[in-house]
């Protein structure tokens, strides 16, 4: 029996956020799309220390020697 008034809300509020314009700051909008942010190139990868190294005295494993032997 609560179904009704449950979809009389979600009815509400689906007609207030279709015609309802809300106050939007197109200023701080512009600002967030145009990408000029100083924060962005401090940004720090937590899968850097996962990159392979170049230069690294460390051969790369042979395919034999992680790969089940043949009989």
């Amino acid at each position: 029996m609560g179904r009704g008034r449950a979809k009389a809300k979600q009815a509400k509020v689906a007609r207030q956020l279709k015609y309802h314009t809300p106050d939007t700051d197109l200023g701080a909008l512009e600002r967030e799309l145009s990408g000029n942010d100083a924060r962005d190139d401090d940004y720090d990868d937590p899968y850097d220390a996962y990159k392979p190294r170049s230069g690294t005295d460390e051969p790369e494993p042979r395919e034999e020697d992680w790969l089940p032997r043949k009989h």
